[in-house]
């Protein structure tokens, strides 16, 4: 069964952490590139981070210096640890496989992070 369950979002003050993890189907993360994904009320989903299956890291530059993505092969999980959060951070926050989303459109129901000021 294709399935992707992100979890760990919450409310927390500016300055703040959060661990997100995402617990992926094997059809979805087996050997691909896994990425967390955000999307703020009246704007479109973008991509903060991106982890290719051999542990290599990219960040889009709003979360550079803040966000860690990992993955733990052995569980099909993904992992966001986000620190020095700011309100600008809100948003719904998604994990997925770059080329799967594009090929298939499948999204898992997100997890809401809320920084307060």
């Amino acid at each position: 069964q294709v399935q992707l369950v992100e979890s760990g979002g919450g409310l927390v003050q500016a300055g703040g952490s959060l661990r997100l993890s995402c617990a992926a189907s094997g059809s979805i993360f087996l050997g691909n590139t896994m990425g967390w994904y955000r999307q703020a009320p009246g704007k479109q989903r973008e991509l903060v981070a991106t982890i290719f299956s051999g542990g290599i890291t990219n960040y889009a530059n709003s979360v550079t210096g803040r966000f860690t993505i990992s993955r733990d092969n052995a569980k099909n999980t993904v992992y966001l640890q986000m620190n020095s959060l700011k309100p600008d951070d809100t948003a719904v926050y998604y994990c997925n496989a770059p080329n799967y989303a594009a090929k298939y459109g499948y999204w898992g129901q997100g997890t809401q992070v809320t920084v307060s000021s």
